[in-house]
């Protein structure tokens, strides 16, 4: 309730009194500074992919999965492993190859025997069980093998035996692939891409960064990352992510730009002849949680317009395809999107 009454000269002569944040921003803002330091920390390692770590920890965030994509040698292995250690997660990194068995990823029963000669089954498990699991070169490990990934990722449990067994909390997967390299490759089907909330291009650095990349990484000694976080502490953050409000211009956008990409929905008449297949739902529900995990990152407690933007190639390049005609003519899914993005002004 507003005042309206006269303030009197001893009123005067007080110091003003600052009215006291909420518990709710004031939570907010001390996870916004340590998400700050989690990038300037990882970017102290990793050099030159700053976008790159932003949208990995958004994902992460968002509670989801990434796919990085990206030539050798740029930073794949090193940004998951850094990121490991900076958030305080137990991380493991697998190396995928075409004999690659399920049970090697998820666990295996093996038979024990005491000192009485009892005998019975013990679960040993697999390396999937962990916090931050580094995939690598996913597309070289069968089918079989991939389903067997992408079923943990999805219900967060394997089930061996009959027997269900829970994963840590949190769980979250980086694969990466080799797009210069397809021989002797497994592409993961389009169902199974649409499990990755993000698919994450990785691009050569610019000069300055890779200069600093050299002389830091080519000396006697080598930089560590440090711990500024735990997994309680990224599980606190996550819970903010989904609290978060969204304004109804943001909303609308999301909700414009998925629906103008399928076929069957747009009202361009140029889209509807490009496009084979658009994202479905999931599309939409990663672009809103992404959003909210970009503008925490930012120390914003709402998502924007930008944020949309920047996130749109990563959220839809991996779950559209075009027609035979526009491939044929040299249409890329970059320029649809921009395309979509245009439309929305």
């Amino acid at each position: 309730m507003l005042h309206t009454g006269t303030m009197t000269a001893s009123d005067a002569s007080q110091p003003a009194q600052q009215p006291s944040s909420p518990p709710e921003v004031r939570e907010a803002d001390r996870i916004c500074e340590r998400l700050q330091a989690v990038q300037q920390e990882t970017s102290r390692i990793v050099f030159g992919q700053k976008q790159v770590i932003r949208q990995t920890l958004a994902t992460i965030l968002a509670g989801g999965h990434a796919l990085l994509v990206g030539a050798p040698g740029l930073g794949k292995t090193l940004l998951v492993t850094t990121l490991g250690t900076v958030l305080g997660l137990d991380s493991r990194r697998v190396q995928f190859t075409p004999d690659l068995m399920p049970s090697d990823i998820t666990g295996s029963e093996i038979l024990d025997e005491d000192a009485s000669g009892h005998r019975s089954f013990r679960f040993v498990p697999g390396p999937v069980f962990c916090q931050l699991l580094m995939a690598d070169e996913i597309n070289r490990a069968s089918p079989r093998t991939q389903s067997a990934l992408l079923q943990a990722m999805q219900e967060h449990r394997v089930s061996v035996a009959g027997t269900e067994y829970p994963l840590p909390r949190p769980f979250h997967v980086l694969a990466t692939q080799n797009p210069m390299e397809q021989e002797g490759t497994y592409p993961l089907p389009e169902a199974q891409l649409d499990r990755f909330m993000l698919q994450i291009p990785l691009s050569f650095p610019d000069e300055a960064a890779e200069r600093q990349m050299l002389l830091a990484t080519t000396g006697a000694q080598t930089e560590q990352p440090q711990t500024l976080m735990d997994a309680a502490s990224l599980l606190e953050a996550q819970a903010l992510v989904r609290r978060i409000p969204v304004g109804e211009k943001v909303l609308d956008a999301i909700l414009n730009l998925v629906r103008n990409a399928r076929p069957e929905t747009t009202q361009d008449a140029t889209l509807r002849e490009q496009i084979a297949w658009g994202p479905g739902p999931r599309a939409a529900q990663t672009l809103m949680l992404a959003t909210r995990a970009c503008a925490l990152l930012d120390g914003r407690l709402s998502p924007s317009m930008d944020d949309v933007a920047a996130l749109a190639q990563p959220v839809l390049a991996h779950r559209m395809a075009l027609t035979f005609a526009a491939r044929a003519e040299g249409v890329q899914i970059q320029d649809v999107i921009s395309r979509l993005l245009q439309q929305l002004g």
